[in-house]
């Protein structure tokens, strides 16, 4: 008897798409568009893995560690991605989250896929970062099968720092490596194997959480506005100008003015127009509350 080679889910054929190739271009739409709203329910049943791994993140954060994303292909490009957009949106160091994909930064525009396959370059990759056990490491795939991910984790674990994953498919060799696992249950692709589609979706819902509520959690949200952006064009000037507005009830003009005076610090102005303190002294009662502008506030 031959014995059959364990697929992934991500790698079985979807019944529902084995005939995409016979219909027209509406008809294709639609076949990918019905696959794409069952993303939303696999990410929700992991909502609770998810809050873990926000927890867990801020914890590393707090503590002087790093989040570092490590993936390959399209999970490593949207690792990356994610990591990329911390600093524009929230204002904080590069290095609060750092994705890494297997074959360097060229793998982000050029595919390296035969860098996936080896857990020493997952190894080589942390290395090189300085990778501590004050750091913690989120591992993406797919399939929850790949060597280079692997690899990561494996020494990750050996210094007894902190570990999750982000995976599509249950009972791989990468869930049971993580500490936290979110388990994205997606299914088969429309087209077969193809995993920058649903996979590749539910992944970076899974990111955009992950950050975000990390962030939301170190204070660098004040309802949900984002009061700790970097104002580094005009169209974000004009943004924190508005946030400062919706803070404190001030006029456009005051804005501008404590905007200019705080040193284009959305947080710090609020807290001199509200408090009416100078620069300086607002700048010691964020810091005496965690740079959390509620508490600042009250």
């Amino acid at each position: 008897m031959i014995e059959k080679t364990y697929l992934p889910d991500t790698e079985l054929r979807n019944a529902r798409s084995i005939n995409i190739d016979e219909v027209d271009s509406s008809k294709i739409l639609q076949i990918i568009n019905d696959e794409d709203k069952t993303v939303a329910h696999s990410v929700e049943k992991e909502i609770d893995n998810i809050a873990l791994c926000v927890d867990a993140a801020e914890k590393t954060i707090r503590n002087g560690g790093r989040i570092i994303y490590m993936g390959c292909g399209t999970s490593g490009r949207l690792g990356v991605l994610d990591a990329s957009e911390c600093p524009p949106t929230y204002n904080v160091p590069e290095d609060f989250f750092v994705g890494i994909i297997a074959g360097g930064d060229g793998a982000l525009r050029k595919s390296s896929e035969g860098a996936e396959d080896h857990e020493a370059f997952g190894v080589t990759d942390l290395k090189s970062l300085n990778f501590t056990k004050k750091d913690m490491l989120i591992g993406i795939a797919a399939s929850g099968r790949t060597p280079y991910v692997i690899g990561g984790l494996k020494y990750a674990k050996t210094l007894n720092a902190e570990t999750a994953c982000i995976v599509c498919s249950r009972n791989s060799p990468i869930e049971k490596l993580a500490n936290v696992a979110i388990v994205l249950e997606t299914g088969p692709e429309a087209i077969t194997g193809s995993t920058r589609m649903k996979a590749g979706t539910a992944q970076k819902m899974a990111l955009n959480m992950v950050s975000t509520g990390t962030m939301v959690k170190l204070g660098k949200v004040y309802g949900n506005l984002m009061v700790d952006l970097r104002p580094t064009n005009s169209k974000l000037i004009k943004r924190a100008e508005r946030i400062i507005c919706e803070v404190t009830g001030c006029s456009e003009e005051q804005a501008k003015k404590y905007f200019l005076s705080s040193g284009y610090d959305v947080k710090v102005a609020a807290v001199m127009i509200t408090k009416g303190l100078n620069q300086s002294d607002a700048d010691a009662l964020l810091e005496k509350n965690n740079g959390i502008l509620k508490k600042a506030l009250n």
